[in-house]
C-alpha cells in the first residue's frame, strides 16, 4: 500500500499513515487502505491489539482540501459516506485500537482518533475540529462520537469555534487517556498494547463489543449482551483457563 503501512510484533499490530508531505492528510486511496489495513488485521488471529499513528510530525491533519474544493453536494455526501464506513469499521473491529497522535490531528483526523477505542496525545499534539473554519461540518463521524466522549458542552465548543486545544486540555476533557512526552509516546502506547494483548482474547472482544452495542439501548438491555458475552467467554474454555491460571500463579495459556 502507498500510504498506509502495516507492522506487527506478536500480538500487536501498527497502521502508520504515511504521507507526511499532506500531513497524512485523507483522500480515497489513503481511505480504501485504511479499509483494507482493519479488515486483513481483523482477519488475523494473532492480532488483538492496532495501535494507529502518522508519519512525521502529524497524526492526521484533516481531510485533503485539495480534493475536496471542487466537489458538488452529490460527491461530497459520497466521500463523507466513504470515511464514515472505514470509520466504522474501527469500531466494529474486534480488535482493540489505540490512536496514538504524534501531532496535529485535526477534523478528519480527530474523527479517525474518536474512531479507535483509546488516544494517547503527544505533549506537542494539537486536537481540533476547524471545519466551520471552511464553511462545513465535520463528514466522518465528529458530530456524533465526540458529544460521547467529551460531554454536549466541551463538543460543541469544538465544533463551534473551530479551535484547536493542546493535548493537556484534551486530556482534562477527557478526549485522549493519556499525555506523553513526544519520544516517549510510541513507547508507552506499545507498552499499553502489549498489556492489552496478554488478556483473554475473546474477553477482549466481547468486551469491546457489549460496550459500543451498549451505548444505544437501557441499561437492562445491554447487560443482556453482557450476560451472553460473560457464558459465551466460559463455553469458550477462555474463562476456565483464565480462572486456573490465577489460581495456580501462572500465566493463562489462551
Amino acid at each position: 500500500m502507498a500510504f498506509v503501512k502495516v507492522s506487527k510484533e506478536g500480538a500487536v499490530a501498527t497502521i502508520t499513515i504515511d504521507r507526511p508531505d499532506a500531513l497524512n492528510a485523507l483522500n480515497e486511496q489513503v481511505f480504501a487502505e485504511l479499509d483494507k489495513a482493519i479488515a486483513e488485521l481483523d482477519a488475523d488471529e494473532e492480532v488483538l491489539v492496532a495501535v494507529v499513528t502518522g508519519e512525521g510530525k502529524a497524526f492526521v491533519a484533516g481531510a485533503d482540501i485539495a480534493a475536496m474544493v471542487d466537489m458538488d453536494g452529490a460527491q461530497s455526501k459520497a466521500f463523507s459516506e466513504i470515511g464514515h464506513r472505514v470509520f466504522a469499521a474501527f469500531e466494529r473491529s474486534r480488535l482493540i485500537t489505540l490512536a496514538a497522535v504524534n501531532g496535529f490531528a485535526l477534523g478528519g483526523g480527530l474523527e479517525l482518533a474518536q474512531a479507535c477505542d483509546m488516544r494517547f496525545a503527544s505533549t506537542k499534539a494539537k486536537l481540533g475540529q476547524p471545519e466551520v473554519n471552511l464553511g462545513v461540518t465535520p463528514g466522518f463521524g465528529g458530530t456524533q462520537r465526540l458529544p460521547k466522549l467529551v460531554g454536549t458542552a466541551n463538543a460543541m465548543y469544538l465544533l463551534a469555534t473551530g479551535e484547536m486545544v493542546e493535548a493537556e486540555e484534551a486530556l482534562r476533557m477527557g478526549l485522549v487517556n493519556g499525555v506523553f512526552e513526544p519520544e516517549e509516546l510510541m513507547p508507552k502506547v506499545k507498552e499499553i498494547a502489549a498489556t492489552i494483548a496478554s488478556k483473554g482474547p475473546l474477553a477482549l472482544a466481547k468486551v469491546k463489543k457489549a460496550v459500543y452495542e451498549g451505548l444505544h439501548l437501557s441499561v437492562e438491555e445491554g447487560c443482556k449482551i453482557e450476560a451472553e458475552a460473560f457464558g459465551e467467554c466460559f463455553a469458550s474454555g477462555q474463562a476456565n483457563e483464565g480462572m486456573k491460571a490465577f489460581l495456580e500463579k501462572r500465566p493463562a495459556k489462551w
